[in-house]
């Protein structure tokens, strides 16, 4: 595909490092309006039980309308350190996770004002981890109408609707107990598959 336009997204699905790979041209929307229960601030991972949400918690917009560029993480709760151990406990055990471990710490333990500054913090990171060279650029308004050539991505990747993507089959640390569990956060499948990451992304 040529472009991908999609949304900023907390150690987003499978299926949107696989849109991103297979792209030309990334396009982040920071200027759509925040939505709840979104993968802007919560992903799913693998646990030992099956699936885990982890939620970041984001300080309530003053106003109805909020642009995601605009959304502040909430302090309460002590939620990096929730996720952190949570991670920690769902992945400590499998072929990758020590490879990855110190460079997805500091990102529970350094204080971040803005959501989509953290997501875009993991999301180079991911990339860079992955081998994904596709350059990403950042949306400078809300546009409704998409050009031609660019595939409109914002919508159809969240948790309540099922991705028209097949993850590929590929190994987790829990399948014998739970089953293999499709399109989890890039996180399952960079702690599993390591390096081979990017051969499922296809």
């Amino acid at each position: 595909m040529a472009a991908v336009l999609l949304s900023s997204c907390y150690l987003a699905p499978v299926e949107y490092y696989s849109a991103l790979f297979r792209a030309e041209k990334g396009i982040i929307e920071i200027h759509d309006n925040y939505q709840k229960q979104s993968y802007r601030n919560r992903c799913n991972i693998a646990g030992a039980n099956g699936v885990l949400s982890l939620t970041i918690p984001v300080v309530k917009p003053t106003q109805t309308q909020c642009k995601m560029k605009d959304i502040r993480i909430a302090d309460h709760g002590n939620w990096q350190h929730l996720h952190w151990n949570a991670i920690v406990s769902a992945y400590n055990s499998t072929p990758f996770f020590r490879y990855y471990e110190e460079d997805f710490r500091p990102f529970f333990t350094k204080r971040f004002d803005f959501l989509h500054d953290f997501n875009e913090g993991l999301r180079q990171l991911i990339c860079r981890l992955t081998g994904i060279e596709t350059a990403v650029v950042y949306t400078t308004e809300y546009n409704e109408t998409i050009a031609p050539g660019l595939y409109d991505l914002r919508e159809a990747i969240h948790p309540k609707k099922k991705p028209d993507w097949v993850t590929p089959v590929y190994y987790q640390v829990f399948s014998s107990k739970n089953g293999f569990i499709p399109n989890l956060s890039i996180l399952d499948l960079l702690c599993n598959m390591g390096n081979e990451s990017r051969l499922f992304l296809i």
